[in-house]
């Protein structure tokens, strides 16, 4: 019997599943093209890697992704259900709440930091139409919390557009990436062409200041392909709350496919190629597409410019930072917070958190974000393994519904006690790699490789755990897509 503490519209399995394979690729698009998605695929290059093995780390490190994505994406899809509901199979259904909550709160702390970032492509804007404004965008001059008047205004216009946007619904969102992830394209390649015509095709794409040689490259890559996967780490946990609305897995995989190996190497190709035209056209090396678009001296191309990476940063922040605390924080008491509630929780916890305050400031980014993030991994580990490990892609999906006693998923008053102890054991190690080698000043490439230790760590105990504790031996329900 279906329990009100469980469910509510948002969360209970769809009865229509809609999305084709370009819906997912329209998803990527939107995540990929982004302000940080650009300094990303640029970064690599300051790690001292030449052109080939920049790309070689980007097809590597995007391919996991993809394989990783098609993994997280398959028990949400045939169930209907968002990742937080999924997680009930291994948490428990009261235990759920714990990745939840972890996931939700990363989100919460991202959305504020994308939502400045656009805000600072706007503000590009309207410096240009009304230069008089100047002194309004210096917070020294005209500011409050350490942020400029002209800022609050740019932020706040930004906040009600994602708001609003968001408080329309799911067709409305898949309509807006169905159509922002190619904008975007269009004129990053308008931007590619312009500074390559700028600069007579005469480029070096060697942009690294310093070489490498022997294992010290190797490791560099590998470093590189760890970062990569990382970046995309909390979209790839929370995956299912997309794959869910897929028609069949078979789209799903197709979309993955057309929108990360693909459309990833092309983007940052572009992004290559386009960073690379900068030095001869402007004297320097700018990776920082904002700052690329401010130095053109076309009004016009300024303001398509910072329109679109205002629209491209809109995109990754619907889809990666408001849909998943929206389901997480819904998840916690569905029958008080509503979908539409969880995602207006997420926008105001944005603010209180002074976003531009804190993304300045590296210790406070390092430690919250590190922290959490590091919990990532786990909570990717135990999911992954409960559900084609231990139970051989079963799933009983009323049981993800009820508080009975008898239910598969109630475990011990709601909890697995097995995930709970996975989590924290992996957890710390996990978070350890991290903090430790800040801490002592060295090994400090360890931290690259924080997900995956902790996904590994996780994926192991927790099989090892919940064999021992026969988890899932009742289970002989394959899942099957909802209707």
């Amino acid at each position: 019997m279906t329990d009100p503490r469980l469910t509510n519209e948002d969360l209970a399995p769809l009865k229509k599943q809609t999305w084709g394979s370009y819906n997912i690729f329209a998803f990527w698009m939107s995540d990929v093209h982004s302000v940080g998605g650009y300094l990303t695929a640029g970064s690599l290059f300051a790690l001292g890697l030449t052109s080939w093995q920049v790309f070689v780390c980007l097809i590597a490190g995007i391919c996991l992704v993809q394989f990783f994505c098609n993994l997280v994406a398959k028990p949400s899809q045939v169930t209907g259900v968002p990742y937080p509901v999924i997680s009930r199979v291994s948490f428990g259904v009261l235990g759920a709440n714990i990745p939840a909550i972890i996931r939700g709160l990363i989100a919460v702390a991202w959305y504020g930091v994308q939502t400045f970032l656009a805000a600072e492509s706007l503000n590009i804007v309207f410096l240009k139409l009304w230069p008089g404004l100047g002194p309004w965008a210096d917070a020294d001059v005209h500011g409050f919390l350490g942020l400029s008047l002209l800022g609050y205004v740019s932020f706040a216009i930004l906040w009600v557009a994602q708001a609003a946007l968001f408080w329309r619904g799911m067709e409305t969102i898949r309509k807006f990436i169905d159509l922002a992830g190619p904008a975007v394209y269009v004129t990053m390649l308008a931007l590619c062409i312009y500074l390559l015509v700028k600069s007579d095709f005469a480029i070096d794409l060697n942009l690294s200041n310093h070489t490498l040689s022997g294992w010290t490259t190797v490791g560099t890559m590998l470093g590189a392909i760890a970062l990569v996967v990382s970046y995309f780490s909390g979209p790839m946990l929370n995956f299912g709350d997309f794959a869910r609305y897929g028609k069949s897995f078979d789209s799903v995989k197709k979309g993955n496919f057309w929108g990360l190996p693909v459309n990833f190497v092309f983007f940052s190709l572009l992004t290559v190629l386009t960073a690379g035209a900068t030095v001869p056209v402007y004297g320097e090396l700018l990776t920082d597409p904002i700052k690329t678009v401010e130095r053109i001296d076309s009004t016009f191309a300024i303001l398509l410019g910072a329109a679109t990476f205002v629209t491209a940063t809109v995109g990754i922040n619907i889809v990666a930072n408001f849909i998943s605390p929206a389901f997480d924080f819904s998840h916690v008491s569905p029958q008080k917070i509503s979908w539409r509630m969880g995602g207006m929780i997420a926008a105001v916890g944005s603010v209180i958190l002074t976003p531009w305050n804190w993304y300045n400031n590296d210790t406070a980014i390092h430690y919250t974000l590190g922290i959490l993030g590091a919990l990532i991994g786990p909570l990717f580990g135990i999911l992954i393994a409960d559900f084609y490990l231990i139970r051989k892609q079963k799933v009983v999906v009323d049981d993800l519904f009820t508080m009975e006693e008898s239910g598969e998923y109630y475990y011990r008053k709601g909890y697995n006690p097995v995930a709970v102890q996975s989590v924290i054991a992996a957890g710390l190690v996990s978070v350890a790699s991290v903090l430790v080698p800040r801490w002592i000043g060295t090994a400090l490439w360890i931290s690259d490789y924080s997900w995956f230790i902790g996904c590994g760590i996780g994926f192991a105990v927790y099989t090892v755990l919940a064999k021992r504790a026969d988890v899932g031996a009742r289970v002989a329900v394959p899942a099957t897509a909802a209707a």
